[in-house]
């Protein structure tokens, strides 16, 4: 009898496992992958590097390109270069988008609900067309290829979908932990920095991991506002590849330096992240 009830549980057991896990040990695989080559090919020796013999483990690992990357090729400037630009546009997106929310959530004013269509219509073109009219701008403003062209620049698409994104979490903050605070005598400048702040903080986080990894990665405007000085690391990493063939080993280095300040804030900030990306969601 125990037998008979302790089959069907193995059964479903090994459906479980059939169903659920191995089509997500398939998916993860698949995703990772490509992390993993990448990092197999950055230790590579040339020898199997350029051999005609595929491994997927080099025999004699090595750091050698990691090392050649920031002696011979000083990829030290273009880290700090994307460094400075990604968190200056973090800033400043921050700050404009989150008073911005704050006001479209809170006021009533002619104009707001074009506006906020207008933000969003705004991602819908792709942000080629923004180069032209944009150099434009900066070579009259007198600092194009300077970090501050790049950060300008960046702010254009990250400012209105972070005033969408921390608009959704605004609106769903009762209005009455801002009113009893006014009501014992805080202002409303006050009531914002000391009430709304702090339990905004979570979306806060989420947005300004979305505009740092975007800074972080962008390509198109870096490489049109940017020259030798300082090229930000995708542009750096685009420069490898040349005429007569491509530095895989640098490339594949490049990219492996490049992801760990990534995945470092996803690490420390992945509970906020996700709890801010899924406030302002509707509750049923």
């Amino acid at each position: 009898m125990k037998n008979r009830q302790q089959l069907p549980a193995k059964i479903r057991a090994l459906a479980k496992i059939l169903t659920i896990g191995l089509p997500l040990a398939v998916i993860l695989a698949f995703l990772l992958f490509p992390f993993y080559w990448t990092f197999v090919t950055s230790i590579k020796p040339d020898s199997e590097l350029y051999g005609a013999v595929v491994r997927y483990w080099p025999q004699n690992p090595t750091l050698a390109s990691y090392q050649k990357l920031f002696t011979e090729f000083n990829f030290l400037r273009p880290m700090g270069n994307s460094l400075v630009v990604a968190f200056c546009t973090t800033i400043v997106s921050l700050i404009a988008s989150t008073l911005a929310a704050y006001s479209f959530s809170r006021f009533n004013f002619a104009g707001r609900k074009p506006l906020m269509i207008m933000f969003l219509t705004n991602n819908m073109f792709p942000v080629v067309l923004l180069l032209i009219p944009l150099y434009s701008i900066m070579r009259r403003l007198g600092i194009l290829y300077t970090p501050m062209a790049l950060i300008l620049s960046y702010t254009t698409f990250t400012i209105p979908f972070s005033i969408w994104l921390l608009n959704g979490y605004l609106k769903d903050l009762p209005l009455s932990l801002e009113e009893a605070a006014m009501i014992d005598g805080a202002s409303r400048f006050q009531a914002f920095i000391f009430i709304v702040l702090p339990i905004l903080m979570p979306c806060i986080i989420a947005t300004g991991v979305y505009i740092f990894m975007t800074s972080w990665n962008e390509y198109t405007f870096a490489v049109m506002f940017t020259n030798p000085g300082n090229r930000t690391i995708p542009v750096a990493l685009k420069n490898l590849i040349g005429q007569l063939g491509v530095q895989w080993d640098l490339i594949t280095t490049g990219g492996i330096i490049t992801i760990i300040p990534v995945c470092i804030m996803f690490f420390f900030a992945q509970k906020r992240l996700v709890g801010g990306l899924t406030a302002g969601a509707v509750k049923g």
